[in-house]
């Protein structure tokens, strides 16, 4: 989930554990718990701060290790550590049980996103990503957020206003799950083009109705489209180059960042009097007939890079980026 939603869940939970009475009984331990449950709804995402050094470092590690099953330990006993210091009249093992809720709710709500986690660390290093829900889903955000507001101003208790909310959510994750199952097995059904042996991968986007759609072909390329309502439409054919410039940009580090993240990426290249610019693109993300989360390695004539970027950016601002033109 996005870092806002992450955000509002986190003072959700230091609501739903007034259901614990000695958090409803204590407005310190209510304080402490607080804080650890909206420190840890964010802390498997301080892995951002390794955007500091280099966005090939980010995009290799971000859901990564820092949402891996070890981690799920050491967040929690570290932030728990640190609160338990500072509130000692209070019984640490609630500050525990919270904070470690909150860190479990930010990886596991993770793994309903197309971006996916690591979550399965250290036995497999595979992403997981089960693309049920949107990375900013408007209806969990909002009713958390509505549930926030209304706890603050003393509208409603905390603890039957986010257990129902609660409640609320898990139909909803179930519900959505359902729905997936479903337009995934619609898609099927209405490709004409259907082979034995591809692949469907059946992605949110913010609206209800509206899906993006990938497909996975046996020989390595993808068809591009979207499921609107009931109407399956392709729209692009994607599929990696064969060019020496692509398998030099294998070499850069860069690219290799973005490769081991991803496995639906596909690479273009352009061949300018100068040199070749290879772009690495992933698939799943199409937004306004353009590819976003891209790895885009300038080099020359000789397949020396020149420059490089690997994150999220628009074609035209990666070509000013990068200042690639034509002369």
């Amino acid at each position: 989930m996005d870092t806002a939603t992450h955000f509002v869940m986190g003072l959700s939970l230091a609501g739903l554990a007034y259901v614990d009475p000695a958090v409803a009984g204590s407005p310190m331990l209510a304080t402490a718990v607080l804080l650890g449950t909206v420190i840890g709804s964010q802390a498997p995402d301080f892995d951002g701060l390794l955007r500091v050094k280099s966005n090939a470092l980010y995009v290799k590690n971000h859901r990564g290790i820092t949402h891996s099953l070890p981690f799920l330990v050491i967040w929690t006993a570290l932030i728990s550590g640190i609160l338990a210091m500072l509130f000692r009249s209070v019984p640490a093992g609630h500050i525990i049980l919270w904070t470690g809720i909150a860190v479990c709710v930010h990886v596991f709500s993770d793994l309903f996103n197309t971006y996916g986690t690591q979550a399965a660390r250290p036995f497999s290093e595979r992403w997981i990503s089960w693309n049920i829900i949107h990375i900013f889903d408007p209806f969990i955000f909002s009713t958390h957020a509505a549930a926030v507001l209304l706890w603050s101003t003393g509208a409603m208790q905390p603890a039957p206003l986010f257990t129902g909310l609660y409640i609320l959510t898990a139909l909803y994750y179930v519900w959505r799950t359902i729905v997936h199952s479903m337009k995934t097995a619609e898609v099927k059904r209405l490709d004409a083009s259907r082979q034995e042996g591809d692949r469907y991968y059946v992605i949110p986007t913010v609206t209800f109705h509206k899906w993006h759609v990938v497909k996975a072909l046996k020989d390595g390329s993808y068809e591009i489209g979207v499921l609107n309502g009931n109407e399956l439409e392709w729209r692009k054919h994607a599929r990696t180059e064969q060019h020496p410039a692509v398998e030099h940009s294998k070499r850069h580090p860069d690219v290799q960042a973005f490769l081991y993240f991803t496995s639906f990426a596909v690479a273009e290249v352009e061949n300018l009097p100068w040199g070749y610019v290879v772009r690495w693109a992933d698939v799943r993300y199409r937004h306004r007939k353009q590819y976003p989360f891209v790895a885009v390695l300038v080099m020359d004539k000789q397949y020396q890079p020149i420059n490089t970027y690997v994150g999220w950016l628009s074609a035209k601002k990666m070509d000013k980026r990068l200042s690639i033109n034509s002369g």
